[in-house]
């Protein structure tokens, strides 16, 4: 039986709370992600998707229903201890990378530790390793405006395994990129998915990006419209595997 990472159940999300100008952002959504699954979340823009994946990052509170994250109620924790739970347990890219301009790609991806209490050496000693992981160790002393978009996007995955984060979080991490720079941040993707057991959520509105992973749920109007486990995730994995052998 696989464990549930994230157990979402009747989830609201409301703003400008109060007649005539409330919006119900998200309606009644009730899902599940398991821990080590690969997930996508699709939809148009306006759909909610955004939204909902800042409550499960715990960015944002829902107005009402649950929301339990390894098995713990999130509703009642305080901004502290939710400021925690994101930078232990959450990694997150963004499409607009979010690096932090005057730091290096190596200082970038060293400040989650720096946070989490992690002493220099081991920061970065961890934050090479990282780098590595993705390609970019020998662009490490280069700022973010000296490096290309999949560059920074490459820091920004590294960045968001910092403290071996039990989920990532990647809003249309391929957004701002081509296709063949989207195409490698995918298979760093794929790659910390197979290797480090990480379950990752995409919220994605490319729907070819979507059928590369194990489950798609798709969003409409602040709703789940469908969910379906996909059946070509097996085949596009040993084609991956075939590939990566080949090369």
């Amino acid at each position: 039986m696989r464990e549930i990472m994230i157990d979402i159940r009747n989830l609201v999300k409301k703003v400008f709370i109060g007649s005539p100008n409330e919006l119900q952002i998200l309606k009644n959504i009730t899902m599940t992600v398991y821990k080590g699954e690969f997930v996508s979340i699709v939809g148009a823009s306006g759909s909610g998707k955004t939204t909902l994946m800042n409550v499960i990052g715990v960015l944002d509170r829902p107005t009402s229903g649950e929301y339990l994250l390894d098995g713990k109620p999130m509703q009642k924790k305080s901004d502290n201890e939710l400021s925690d739970i994101r930078n232990k347990k959450i990694g997150f890219v963004f499409q607009t990378f979010n690096l932090i301009p005057r730091n290096s790609a190596l200082k970038n991806v060293e400040l989650p530790m720096l946070y989490a209490g992690l002493n220099r050496q081991q920061r970065l000693q961890k934050a090479k390793e990282l780098l590595e992981l993705v390609g970019m160790l020998e662009r490490m002393y280069h700022l973010p405006n000296e490096l290309s978009g999949g560059e920074k996007q490459r820091v920004a995955i590294s960045r968001a395994l910092a403290n071996d984060p039990a989920i990532i979080l990647a809003d249309e991490p391929t957004g701002a990129l081509d296709s063949a720079t989207g195409r490698v941040v995918m298979d760093l993707f794929h790659k910390v998915h197979e290797t480090r057991g990480t379950t990752v959520v995409l919220v994605t509105h490319n729907h070819e990006l979507a059928e590369e992973t194990e489950r798609i749920i798709t969003l409409k109007d602040g709703s789940i419209v469908d969910e379906k486990t996909n059946p070509n995730y097996r085949t596009f994995t040993m084609k991956r595997g075939e590939m990566n052998a080949f090369h």
